[in-house]
């Protein structure tokens, strides 16, 4: 484990990187990434954007700059009303030089394929979107509008099998998947034991209120995950990141 008792501004990008992409193999890699209190909760007063701070934000853009695909549940997608999966110049300009597309594809995960077809998360796309839903989802009247603006793959009948959507995206060459949420669908990527990595900053803040835990479901069996480094950033922030130990 490596322990860097600096603030993360002491590290250039590229210092950063080498520390996140430390051990990922060729192949499929499914990170998570998160931010929690103290006390444990994923969010507060409903959204996750007041955690974290300055440094946590930086790596989160640069975990999106080095990732193929951007995998979200449609849930999340509205709570943090996301835009489209646009990237800063800087991160287009390093896409460019190591050989990736500008921008990752932007991946929506929905059991029922409710998800608007005029959002902005499609309408102004870099990259056409794809939707990852179950058959019931894909012939609703919202999965057919879908058709017209993202790929909609079926991932499952009833609900979405989380194996089919690593094999999806696998199968369109999209191998480093990052995922940013939500808790639902952790918790059932965690019961799948389809996580590789979950990079988790802990903002030194106590909520004692009733937000989620990062992870949710039914799932009984631990999984073993192995610490990979501790940062510290700004204001006591902690950016953890953890490997599974397979």
């Amino acid at each position: 484990m490596t322990v860097l008792p600096p603030s993360v501004a002491d590290l250039s990008d590229d210092e950063l990187l080498d520390l996140y992409t430390a051990g990922v193999p060729d192949g499929p890699w499914l990170r998570v990434n998160f931010v929690a209190t103290l006390d444990g909760s994923a969010s507060a007063s409903g959204r996750t954007g007041s955690l974290g701070g300055d440094d946590d934000l930086r790596v989160f853009d640069l975990l999106r700059r080095v990732a193929d695909v951007v995998l979200v549940a449609a849930g999340t997608v509205r709570d943090e009303e996301y835009g489209p999966m646009v990237l800063h110049d800087a991160d287009v300009a390093w896409r460019r030089a190591h050989g990736l597309p500008d921008h990752p594809v932007f991946a929506i995960v929905t059991n029922s394929g409710s998800v608007d077809a005029s959002s902005r998360v499609f309408t102004e796309a870099p990259v056409r979107p794809v939707v990852l839903t179950s058959g019931s989802g894909a012939s609703s009247p919202s999965g057919r509008a879908l058709a017209d603006v993202a790929d909609v793959v079926e991932c499952g009948s009833a609900s979405v099998d989380v194996g089919a959507v690593r094999s999806a995206l696998a199968s369109r060459g999209l191998d480093r998947i990052h995922c940013e949420g939500g808790p639902s669908f952790l918790g059932a990527l965690v019961a799948a034991d389809a996580v590789d990595e979950l990079t988790l900053t802990i903002d030194p803040t106590l909520e004692g209120g009733e937000g989620p835990r990062i992870a949710t479901g039914s799932s009984p069996e631990l999984r073993r995950m192995r610490p990979a480094h501790v940062l510290l950033g700004d204001g006591g922030v902690l950016l953890t990141r953890w490997v599974r130990d397979r």
